[in-house]
């Protein structure tokens, strides 16, 4: 089980692109026992937020179709190569501050630009076109197949 209660760093630099953290959720029953940061994506030394992204802290059923890994980039954004470059941030953070060994990602089929960001980070395919359980949220919000991939860290 992992804690906040050591202070963390709030912004994670690249060079593109930073990480803002904007909150912390802890490991309760709302989001199924596993802790997350959320990030705010920001242009590198500025204050122009161009997206979110979030790194889920272990594993666990929920997180096998969901990942430990989510990212948007907002529209007139997209198309930078921002998503890659948070994503390359979180796994720096997942390795480095929370001592994991591997990671899951998740898309759905027919979204070519996060599947290609996820072939970009080395991720390996692990079940493709996986139907997601209907009780699962992101059933709910119509995601009903999903692309798993792996990333050993």
């Amino acid at each position: 089980m992992f804690f906040f209660r050591r202070r963390k760093k709030r912004i994670i630099e690249g060079e593109r692109i930073d990480l803002h953290v904007e909150t912390q959720r802890p490991a309760d029953a709302f989001n199924d026992f596993v802790p997350s940061v959320i990030y705010g994506i920001y242009r590198h030394d500025s204050q122009i937020k161009i997206g979110e992204c979030d790194l889920r802290i272990g594993m666990n059923k929920e997180l096998y179709y969901a990942g430990n890994i989510g990212y948007r980039i907002y529209e007139p954004y997209r198309g930078h190569g921002y998503a890659l470059q948070a994503a390359k941030l979180l796994m720096k953070v997942a390795a480095d501050t929370y001592h994991m060994k591997e990671l899951l990602i998740t898309c759905t089929p027919d979204n070519i630009p996060s599947r290609r960001t996820i072939e970009k980070l080395g991720a390996e395919l692990i079940h493709g076109n996986i139907p997601v359980p209907p009780s699962h949220w992101l059933y709910k919000r119509g995601e009903t197949v999903k692309n798993i991939y792996r990333i050993i860290l």
